[in-house]
């Protein structure tokens, strides 16, 4: 049996994003690619990374700073908020929050990521950090208010 998918998607790697980094299927959505793509931060797949992220975004100094940040950090859950289709055809939106400990030090990422479809392939582009006021849910699902929570 194979162990759970790191994206927290419930499913087993080898039925899940395991099958995007592995080359054999394409993500079919800009869910399944952001899961892939949390999965390959969590394997330090550097490789998958940079494939999956749109060409007028990779800097040349991508490689680097991911091989230089995965001794460092340990990702411990993801959350997908929200997933949204954009205002072009090809485009898409999913809101996450994401869990790490880096360097002993607990920490999130929460983010609004675009995602960009182009010869059926979805690409990331880039996101913003959503604005969450103190007395909001928080977003790591807590149920919790964000001021009593993540935004201590």
């Amino acid at each position: 049996m194979s162990e759970n998918c790191p994206c927290c998607s419930g499913l087993q790697y080898s039925l899940c994003c395991g099958r995007y980094l592995s080359g054999d299927l394409l993500p079919p959505t800009a869910e399944a690619l952001m899961r892939s793509r949390y999965t390959a931060y969590s394997r330090h797949d550097a490789d998958y990374l940079i494939a999956t992220w749109h060409s007028t975004h990779r800097s040349p100094q991508l490689r680097q700073a991911l091989s230089e940040s995965f001794p460092h950090t340990q990702w411990l859950g993801l959350r997908i908020i929200a997933c949204e289709d954009g205002e072009k055809e090809n485009e898409a939106w999913v809101t996450f929050f994401a869990r790490y400990r880096e360097n002993g030090r607990s920490a999130a990422v929460h983010e609004r990521s675009r995602f960009v479809r182009e010869d059926q392939r979805w690409y990331y582009i880039d996101g913003t950090a959503p604005q969450v006021g103190r007395n909001d849910r928080c977003p790591c699902g807590s149920d919790k208010k964000y001021k009593k929570c993540c935004g201590q």
